[in-house]
């Protein structure tokens, strides 16, 4: 839920009717990523880490410039945390259970996740809602991909939603995180039709489908250091978007 949160790379092929030619992007805007190393990743997740798994599978591939520098769960029986061990990184659990408020436990819960240093906090599956003092301290630096195109289809139950509106497009985004609920500045978005006779489960697939290489796409970029955020909108390559990335069927942002 994560909120349910160098030099400009080259260009490619981005199009430029989605950015405006507003204001460049301050300095201290961007994540501040040395050209001699890879992006360091710290990775939320609360349940299977399927996304967190698209991610690992990028790295060693390495279609993806980045280091996973740990995996961190409110959940100890997440099976994030199993992949994560698997694949030989960091993993750790922290419970909400005995914290006396919110503030409190994202004090403690982010206090090990900076441990590890991350130039980027990616929320892939955390259901937790991130505290509005935790959300103000992350800003800029938190992504969550969040199963709905935002902003419709706020906070859970997405695909339910989809299906109780009745509208033909369903999908999701890829926003950075703020004290409101999903109500980050959207960086990229992918779309699914949705199907005569799907229900929760057949949809949901279809959107899980498309959420990973949306993910790795988007991550891709901060990689690059090409995304900003800017007086709470997204920057690429120093031009405001006027509308999310559109992630088209080769897995590319049109």
């Amino acid at each position: 839920m994560g909120n349910r949160e160098s030099g400009v790379g080259k260009r490619s092929g981005l199009s430029r009717a989605r950015a405006t030619d507003g204001a460049a992007a301050s300095a201290d805007s961007r994540l501040p990523i040395p050209d001699s190393r890879r992006l360091r990743l710290a990775v939320l997740a609360s349940g299977r880490g399927s996304n967190l798994q698209a991610i690992l599978d990028a790295v060693s591939s390495g279609t993806l410039d980045a280091t996973v520098a740990g995996v961190f769960s409110d959940k100890p029986d997440a099976l994030a945390l199993q992949r994560a061990r698997d694949a030989g990184l960091h993993a750790e659990a922290l419970r909400a259970r005995g914290f006396a408020s919110r503030d409190a436990f994202d004090a403690a819960f982010f206090a090990r996740v900076d441990s590890v240093a991350p130039d980027l906090v990616v929320c892939a599956g955390y259901m937790r809602i991130i505290g509005a003092a935790a959300a103000r301290a992350l800003a800029g630096r938190t992504l969550n991909i969040h199963p709905s195109l935002l902003p419709d289809f706020r906070g859970l139950h997405t695909h339910r939603q989809a299906l109780d509106a009745g509208v033909a497009e369903h999908g999701a985004s890829v926003h950075f995180v703020t004290a409101e609920l999903d109500g980050g500045p959207v960086i990229a978005q992918a779309r699914v039709p949705v199907l005569p006779g799907d229900d929760e489960d057949t949809l949901a697939a279809r959107v899980l489908e498309r959420e990973h290489p949306l993910l790795v796409a988007s991550l891709r970029l901060f990689a690059a250091g090409r995304v900003a955020l800017h007086e709470d909108r997204v920057h690429i390559d120093g031009r405001a978007l006027t509308e999310p990335l559109q992630l088209s069927c080769n897995d590319t942002f049109a």
